[in-house]
Protein backbone atom coordinates (compact mmCIF):
# COMPACT_ATOMS: atom_id res chain seq x y z
CA UNK A 1 0.00 0.00 0.00
CA UNK A 2 2.79 2.45 0.84
CA UNK A 3 4.69 1.79 -2.38
CA UNK A 4 4.40 4.17 -5.34
CA UNK A 5 2.15 3.01 -8.18
CA UNK A 6 5.18 2.36 -10.43
CA UNK A 7 6.65 -0.12 -7.95
CA UNK A 8 3.32 -1.84 -7.44
CA UNK A 9 3.08 -2.32 -11.21
CA UNK A 10 6.45 -4.09 -11.08
CA UNK A 11 5.18 -6.74 -8.63
CA UNK A 12 3.52 -9.80 -10.11
CA UNK A 13 0.12 -9.59 -8.41
CA UNK A 14 -3.07 -11.40 -9.29
CA UNK A 15 -5.34 -9.01 -11.21
CA UNK A 16 -7.93 -9.01 -8.42
CA UNK A 17 -5.34 -8.10 -5.76
CA UNK A 18 -3.72 -5.49 -7.99
CA UNK A 19 -7.06 -3.78 -8.59
CA UNK A 20 -7.93 -3.89 -4.89
CA UNK A 21 -4.57 -2.36 -3.90
CA UNK A 22 -4.81 0.37 -6.52
CA UNK A 23 -8.35 1.19 -5.40
CA UNK A 24 -7.23 1.30 -1.76
CA UNK A 25 -4.61 3.93 -2.65
CA UNK A 26 -7.47 6.23 -3.73
CA UNK A 27 -9.51 5.88 -0.52
CA UNK A 28 -9.28 8.76 1.95
CA UNK A 29 -11.81 7.79 4.63
CA UNK A 30 -10.34 5.78 7.49
CA UNK A 31 -13.16 3.27 7.88
CA UNK A 32 -13.46 2.64 4.14
CA UNK A 33 -9.71 2.09 3.93
CA UNK A 34 -9.83 -0.34 6.85
CA UNK A 35 -12.52 -2.40 5.12
CA UNK A 36 -10.58 -2.37 1.83
CA UNK A 37 -7.44 -3.57 3.63
CA UNK A 38 -9.45 -6.40 5.21
CA UNK A 39 -10.67 -7.32 1.72
CA UNK A 40 -7.08 -7.32 0.42
CA UNK A 41 -6.10 -9.57 3.35
CA UNK A 42 -8.88 -11.98 2.41
CA UNK A 43 -7.65 -12.07 -1.19
CA UNK A 44 -4.06 -12.56 -0.05
CA UNK A 45 -5.00 -15.63 2.01
CA UNK A 46 -6.14 -17.32 -1.21
CA UNK A 47 -2.91 -16.82 -3.16
CA UNK A 48 0.78 -17.71 -2.85
CA UNK A 49 2.45 -14.75 -1.17
CA UNK A 50 6.06 -15.87 -1.68
CA UNK A 51 6.52 -14.06 -5.05
CA UNK A 52 5.17 -10.87 -3.45
CA UNK A 53 7.53 -11.20 -0.48
CA UNK A 54 10.46 -11.76 -2.85
CA UNK A 55 9.58 -8.69 -4.92
CA UNK A 56 9.33 -6.55 -1.78
CA UNK A 57 12.67 -7.91 -0.54
CA UNK A 58 14.31 -6.99 -3.85
CA UNK A 59 12.84 -3.48 -3.68
CA UNK A 60 14.21 -3.11 -0.17
CA UNK A 61 17.67 -4.27 -1.27
CA UNK A 62 17.60 -1.76 -4.11
CA UNK A 63 16.84 1.07 -1.68
CA UNK A 64 19.66 -0.10 0.60
CA UNK A 65 22.08 -0.19 -2.33
CA UNK A 66 21.09 3.35 -3.37
CA UNK A 67 21.66 4.58 0.19
CA UNK A 68 25.14 3.02 0.23
CA UNK A 69 26.00 4.60 -3.13
CA UNK A 70 24.78 7.98 -1.87
CA UNK A 71 26.97 7.70 1.24
CA UNK A 72 29.96 6.72 -0.92
CA UNK A 73 29.49 9.81 -3.09
CA UNK A 74 29.27 11.97 0.04
CA UNK A 75 32.51 10.42 1.28
CA UNK A 76 34.16 11.07 -2.11
CA UNK A 77 33.08 14.70 -2.00
CA UNK A 78 34.43 15.19 1.50
CA UNK A 79 37.73 13.47 0.70
CA UNK A 80 38.15 15.41 -2.54
CA UNK A 81 37.61 18.70 -0.72
CA UNK A 82 40.12 17.57 1.93
CA UNK A 83 42.72 17.14 -0.86
CA UNK A 84 42.79 13.42 -1.68
CA UNK A 85 44.56 13.49 -5.09
CA UNK A 86 44.61 9.69 -5.37
CA UNK A 87 40.80 9.66 -5.29
CA UNK A 88 40.67 12.03 -8.28
CA UNK A 89 42.76 9.54 -10.26
CA UNK A 90 40.60 6.64 -9.09
CA UNK A 91 37.41 8.42 -10.17
CA UNK A 92 38.88 9.36 -13.55
CA UNK A 93 40.01 5.76 -14.10
CA UNK A 94 36.69 4.25 -13.03
CA UNK A 95 34.59 6.77 -14.99
CA UNK A 96 36.37 7.72 -18.25
CA UNK A 97 33.61 10.18 -19.22
CA UNK A 98 34.58 12.40 -16.27
CA UNK A 99 36.16 15.75 -17.11
CA UNK A 100 39.34 16.27 -15.06
CA UNK A 101 39.27 20.04 -15.45
CA UNK A 102 35.66 20.42 -14.34
CA UNK A 103 36.23 18.07 -11.41
CA UNK A 104 39.30 19.93 -10.15
CA UNK A 105 37.59 23.31 -10.57
CA UNK A 106 34.61 22.15 -8.51
CA UNK A 107 36.93 20.72 -5.85
CA UNK A 108 38.91 23.97 -5.67
CA UNK A 109 35.74 26.11 -5.40
CA UNK A 110 34.28 23.85 -2.71
CA UNK A 111 37.53 23.99 -0.73
CA UNK A 112 37.62 27.80 -0.89
CA UNK A 113 34.00 27.89 0.09
CA UNK A 114 34.72 25.78 3.18
CA UNK A 115 37.70 27.95 4.19
CA UNK A 116 35.60 31.12 3.95
CA UNK A 117 32.63 29.53 5.79
CA UNK A 118 30.35 30.30 2.85
CA UNK A 119 27.14 28.40 2.11
CA UNK A 120 27.89 25.03 0.44
CA UNK A 121 26.86 25.91 -3.13
CA UNK A 122 30.05 24.60 -4.80
CA UNK A 123 30.02 21.55 -2.55
CA UNK A 124 26.53 20.72 -3.79
CA UNK A 125 27.62 21.26 -7.38
CA UNK A 126 30.53 18.87 -6.81
CA UNK A 127 28.16 16.26 -5.39
CA UNK A 128 25.82 16.65 -8.37
CA UNK A 129 28.74 16.27 -10.76
CA UNK A 130 29.90 13.10 -8.97
CA UNK A 131 26.34 11.77 -9.25
CA UNK A 132 26.24 12.68 -12.94
CA UNK A 133 29.56 10.91 -13.55
CA UNK A 134 28.42 7.81 -11.73
CA UNK A 135 24.97 7.42 -13.26
CA UNK A 136 25.55 9.05 -16.63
Amino acid sequence: MKLPKEQIEGIDLAAEIHDAVMFAKTIKKHEALRRQLQYIGTLMRRCDTEPIREALRLLEQGNYKKALEFKEMERWRDELIAGNKALIEEILTRYPAANRQKLTQLIRKAGQEQLNNNPPKASRLLFRYLKEIRYG
